[in-house]
């Protein structure tokens, strides 16, 4: 094992570079899946006519296919009808629509949670439906989906290594190419890699409690 020849400033500065372009994945497709995840999520709560029955169609589809088939369909697929996605706005769209489907889960059962008597008491206080929902609902809904909101942003940082397969740039597929120059760099490599994700995830886990705490 050859840590000294694996850890030069060289691949270390590959990893980085590979770990920037994990978090800038990540970090988009986080924002994009929760804003389309809530959208989802507070439709099926509400059971609006049509598009409640479309928003049902569009998880349970999601949610059954595997992540790598969506990734693979943004990259290879979508060009033949003639749109073509850059490799990381392709990783983006996947995991944007992957996690989306999970997310509007999350939020429809954090919703859901909330106790009627409190909406019927906001609805008697004069609220209509979009006040009660706005003003009632959602915050204590969302202080309930911390947790599992947090556990699914985790989940998606981890599956940004998947888009190794339609080559980007990112943390595992530079790793894939340092172990591939250097003899003995395996080990080496693949332990930072780990306590790479590790470190991050961590971080994310602490926040998740931070927030739990705070808002119990």
């Amino acid at each position: 094992m050859d840590f000294v020849g694996a850890y030069s400033a060289e691949n270390l500065k590959f990893l980085l570079d590979g770990l920037y372009v994990t978090l800038l994945v990540a970090f988009v497709a986080i924002i994009l899946s929760f804003l389309l995840g809530c959208i989802l999520g507070v439709i099926r709560y509400t059971k609006i006519p049509v598009l409640s029955q479309f928003s049902f169609v569009f998880v349970e589809l999601i949610r059954n296919l595997p992540l790598l088939l969506l990734i693979f369909f943004m990259r290879f697929a979508l060009p033949e009808v003639g749109i073509k996605l850059g490799l990381i706005t392709a990783a983006i769209a996947a995991l944007t629509i992957f996690e989306a489907a999970m997310i509007s889960e999350i939020v429809r059962g954090g919703l859901a949670s909330v106790d009627k008597g409190q909406i019927e008491a906001a609805r008697s206080s004069g609220l209509n439906g979009a006040q009660t929902l706005w003003h009632v609902v959602l915050p204590q809904g969302l202080r309930r989906m911390v947790p599992p909101l947090v556990s699914q942003f985790i989940s998606l940082l981890k599956d940004t290594s998947l888009a190794v397969i339609i080559s980007l740039e990112e943390l595992m597929h530079n790793a894939g190419i340092i172990i591939g120059h250097g003899f003995n760099y395996t080990i080496p490599t693949l332990l930072l890699v780990a306590l790479i994700y590790f470190t991050v995830n961590f971080l994310l886990s602490l926040l998740s409690k931070r927030l739990e705490t705070k808002n119990a």
